[in-house]
């Protein structure tokens, strides 16, 4: 695991969805565990990486965000997940929602994603995350009834009834929670047919996904793709679906040209990022002159470390699409990659000023800034660190729990010789992470090097107040 300000090979850290993936602003992290039991738990048992690409989550968002507003979800406050995976898709707590790479490549078009994210809102806006102690219940009432059936059966003087009785009680539990969870997924269709007819969106897309993995009601919950063992598939639930959507009047609205053409470009580009090189050249030959091909091949050439190439197809499709910020993103990267961060940085510099508005490419050029620290004349350090710390800041203020960026301004603070600004920013990347001992630990020692009562003194304060601190760490803080 690389923990240095410049990468070199493809990441996985222990960020949180956030984090930095030095693949243009490709970002893989490992998933963390969640204070309740979700798909996000175990993501993180199974090893599960995030995947974080402004692009990605654009086209995922222009795609999906008429389906959230129309079921009275706030676009803006439904964040989408994107985990390398088999094929799956699930609702969290909150308006948080997961779908894999696995189940975007198995995808024909744009409209089966849009049915799918329409079925994940129908499960946040009927609030089934939040109850999901109730499937649970669901589970644990006919199990508690059959122990105790069995107990009795015992007391009775039946002892061979009594054993045939305590054996079924998981499987009674197990088929109470499974009605539960049916009765969830039967709603959360229907309710996803409403919000797409009501966004004037086709429900055609739902129920071809669906019925394209129709086989997956014969086989067993081991050989099931993950999406079909958290949403039971079966032959009456598909036709049922069909039925209802062929009823409305949008059934066989077609997607946009502009949809299908960016849901291509999505998934060329997770295929050149996630899969080996040769499997991308194979997919895109050197005949496939398309955008998604040119594009795909670049970001393998990339990956397969041979940057010229690379290069020379980027500057290709940056000779025909200028105002592309993906394009120069990737060209920062893999001129960042090769240990040219001088030449990385007007890239990154260009993708800024096309898409200001978007975070991780901030964060990129910050990167691409601090990693000419090392060859920078030691009084112009102190410039350089600032104009870093402009970038990470706008990045902190769109989206506040990256815990890259607050690392990233760790050394941007000890590049200009501030220990306490640096040991803040340390501390507020734990806390993002949740890493809440590392978090308060860092902000203990913060507190003591910077200014009593300024803003950030009181922020390394409340960190530690919500960190659980000792009753040492509160008399050492009462003394200060």
């Amino acid at each position: 695991m690389d923990t240095q300000p410049r990468l070199t090979a493809p990441v996985r850290t222990a960020y949180r969805s956030k984090g930095r993936r030095a693949v243009q602003g490709l970002l893989l992290v490992a998933a963390c565990a969640t204070s309740v039991l979700t798909p996000l738990q175990s993501a993180h048992a199974q090893g599960m990486a995030y995947i974080r690409d402004t692009e990605i989550e654009e086209i995922l968002h222009k795609e999906c965000d008429p389906v959230f507003e129309a079921a009275g979800l706030n676009p803006k406050a439904v964040k989408i997940d994107l985990l390398q995976d088999r094929m799956n898709a699930f609702t969290m707590s909150g308006l948080e929602m997961g779908i894999t790479t696995g189940l975007i490549e198995e995808t024909e078009n744009p409209n089966q994603i849009i049915g799918v994210m329409a079925h994940e809102a129908g499960h946040a806006a009927g609030g089934h995350p939040a109850r999901s102690g109730e499937m649970m219940r669901a589970g644990m009432v006919p199990m508690l009834l059959t122990l105790g059936l069995g107990i009795l059966a015992a007391a009775a003087g039946a002892p061979d009834a009594a054993a045939g009785i305590l054996s079924s009680a998981s499987y009674f539990g197990t088929l109470g929670a499974l009605t539960y969870s049916r009765e969830q997924e039967s709603r959360a269709d229907q309710a996803a047919i409403t919000y797409l007819e009501k966004a004037g969106i086709s429900g055609r897309g739902l129920v071809d996904f669906f019925d394209a993995f129709r086989y997956e009601e014969v086989f067993s919950e081991a050989r099931r793709f993950p999406y079909f063992q958290s949403h039971p598939i079966s032959s009456a639930r598909i036709e049922g679906l069909r039925r209802r959507a062929e009823e409305q009047k949008h059934y066989n609205v077609p997607d946009s040209p502009d949809a299908i053409a960016e849901h291509a470009i999505m998934k060329a580009k997770l295929l050149a990022f996630t899969q080996p090189a040769q499997q991308t050249f194979i997919r895109f030959s050197e005949k496939d002159t398309s955008f998604p091909a040119r594009y795909a091949r670049a970001i393998a050439y990339y990956r397969a470390t041979e940057t010229e190439r690379a290069l020379k197809l980027i500057d290709g499709l940056l000779a025909d699409y200028p105002s592309n910020p993906y394009l120069w993103e990737l060209k920062g990267q893999v001129l960042f990659e090769s240990g040219r961060a001088k030449e990385a940085e007007p890239a990154h510099r260009r993708a800024v000023e096309l898409k200001p508005n978007a975070p991780l490419l901030r964060m990129l050029l910050a990167q691409a800034i601090l990693g000419q620290i090392e060859d920078t004349k030691r009084t112009e350090i102190a410039a350089r660190a600032d104009a870093a710390l402009a970038e990470l800041q706008r990045s902190a203020a769109l989206e506040q729990d990256n815990a890259l960026v607050y690392r990233l301004m760790a050394q941007a603070w000890d590049a200009k010789g501030d220990p306490g600004e640096a040991r803040l920013a340390s501390a507020e990347e734990r806390y993002a992470l949740g890493d809440k001992t590392q978090a308060r630990i860092f902000a203990l020692r913060a507190r003591e090097l910077l200014i009593k009562d300024t803003p950030q003194w009181r922020r390394a304060t409340d960190i530690i107040l919500v960190s659980n601190p000792s009753q040492d760490d509160l008399k050492e803080m009462s003394r200060g």
